[in-house]
């Protein structure tokens, strides 16, 4: 799966995605070429899910601003329990 197509999944599919090549990689089948290159994928689906997380805390950040229309943002809390 090429790094641009990635790019275009959606949060939950590159969930999935990630899980298929951890399961694949806990059952310790794979060849070790084609396990590396499982993990290369899931390195790069990693990141893909961070920045899709990091652009949402930015919008909650956005929704979360001021009333009065100032530039100030107001930080994101997780609930308790969501870390």
């Amino acid at each position: 799966m090429a790094s641009k197509k990635i790019d275009r999944l959606s949060f939950d599919a590159t969930l999935e995605e990630l899980e298929t090549i951890v399961h694949q990689l806990e059952q310790g089948s794979l060849p070790l070429e084609e396990a590396l290159k499982q993990f290369e994928q899931g390195i790069h689906l990693v990141r893909a899910g961070q920045q899709k997380l990091e652009q949402a805390e930015q919008k909650i950040q956005i929704l979360l601003s001021q009333a009065d229309g100032s530039e100030q943002l107001a930080p994101f809390q997780p609930e308790q329990g969501e870390e």
